[in-house]
């Protein structure tokens, strides 16, 4: 397939589909010989089971990893780490990747527990981890999704996970776009496999799935991460890192000279007593498919005064005030909600998290989940009622 292509393929068959879309996409072609050492790098984000519309499906690695095998490819690695606070080998079995190590006989690498080493990625010095230097060749395996920092989430963002925790905090410290654009000159991935099969729209921890039973494939990051953008209703612009990937030379945002493919699978071959493989070809559609507009967290983060803030403490906290506000009783609150490492050493009402230790009131924990912070929040919020009385 070319760069400018995103292939895409329906159907419920996770594992059989996402073989059919890489026998038209050509993987194999894509990779120099049988000896390559190749790693995939799913989205093991937190131990929640990929119907929750977070993690990477292992039936889309399961895919790959016999795809490849069936090409005489051998030398296979799964990588990945979860965000801070999370831990990746929970993630690993309730994803069900211990079944899946052990069936195709491949290395599972867990990169909370790798050494790191300085990389000057166009200017600007990252920490990767060490697992990095030994691959060949990189397939990306994110999840399309939303996420309630940096409005969506899929082929740049996920290369977040073969970082330290300890630069992934820093990442915060940096505003996150700058260091997600830079990561990608790095670490090169040369081929993605994107899992948009029932991905949440609006928080990266899931819950609210939006199934749409699609797998696609691209060599672009910058061009598969425009297109998400599009499909969720945003601008390139709204997210700024995709557009800074551009500018470093990582890949194309422009659109209008991509070719989006909708090739048909095992099920609709059988359905029309076709044998052989095809494409339907729809050029430059950007009515492909009818997402709904992630805007749930649209209002949730007027409560919030943010600063530096990990992903696991915000992305706890975003769905928390959802099910309060779901109950009426978000609009107790008069004061901001503060959270972040910027918060550090300081005073102030009420805070989320190890960095808000010195706040009035406090929810404990890097990070808190979201049942403390919504059990600590609705208590307070419900206190507060009752002195008001």
């Amino acid at each position: 397939m070319k760069r400018n292509q995103i292939l895409k393929i329906y159907g419920t068959d996770y594992k059989q589909m996402t073989k059919d879309l890489l026998i038209e996409a050509d993987l194999a072609g894509h990779i120099a010989d049988r000896d390559s050492r190749i790693a995939l790098k799913p989205n093991l984000v937190s131990a929640s089971e990929p119907s929750y519309g977070a993690t990477t499906h292992p039936e889309v690695i399961a895919g790959i990893i016999e795809y490849l095998q069936e090409k005489g490819f051998r030398n296979i690695t799964l990588m990945e780490s979860s965000w801070v606070g999370g831990k990746t080998m929970e993630a690993f079995r309730v994803c069900g990747y211990d079944a899946l190590v052990e069936q195709y006989g491949v290395r599972f690498i867990d990169a909370q527990k790798e050494r790191s080493h300085s990389v000057d990625c166009a200017g600007l010095k990252l920490n990767l981890c060490d697992c990095v230097e030994d691959v060949d060749f990189l397939i990306n395996v994110p999840v399309l999704k939303g996420h309630c920092q940096t409005k969506i989430t899929c082929a740049l963002k996920n290369m977040k996970g073969l970082i330290p925790n300890s630069e992934k905090r820093r990442f915060h410290t940096m505003g996150l776009h700058k260091p997600i654009a830079h990561l990608n000159v790095g670490i090169r991935q040369d081929f993605i496999v994107v899992d948009h099969i029932c991905g949440d729209l609006d928080f990266e921890d899931g819950g609210n799935p939006v199934v749409r039973n699609c797998v696609m494939a691209a060599c672009d990051p910058v061009l598969v991460d425009a297109y998400v953008c599009r499909l969720q209703h945003y601008e390139v612009d709204e997210v700024p890192y995709v557009r800074l990937a551009e500018q470093l030379g990582i890949g194309s945002a422009d659109l209008t000279k991509a070719e989006i493919l909708t090739c048909r699978g095992e099920e609709s071959r059988e359905h029309s007593g076709e044998e052989k493989y095809s494409k339907l070809f729809r050029q430059n559609c950007a009515e492909d498919e009818d997402l709904p507009r992630p805007r749930r967290i649209v209002g949730l983060s007027d409560s919030v005064e943010e600063i530096e803030s990990c992903s696991a403490c915000y992305g706890y906290l975003m769905p928390a005030l959802d099910r309060l506000r779901s109950e009426g009783l978000l609009d107790l609150l008069d004061e901001k909600i503060c959270i972040g490492q910027g918060y550090q050493g300081k005073t102030g009402k009420i805070g989320i998290g190890r960095c808000t230790s010195g706040f009035e009131y406090n929810v404990k924990g890097c990070p808190p989940t979201e049942q403390q912070i919504y059990e600590f929040l609705r208590e307070y919020l419900r206190e507060k009622c009752e002195s008001a009385k």
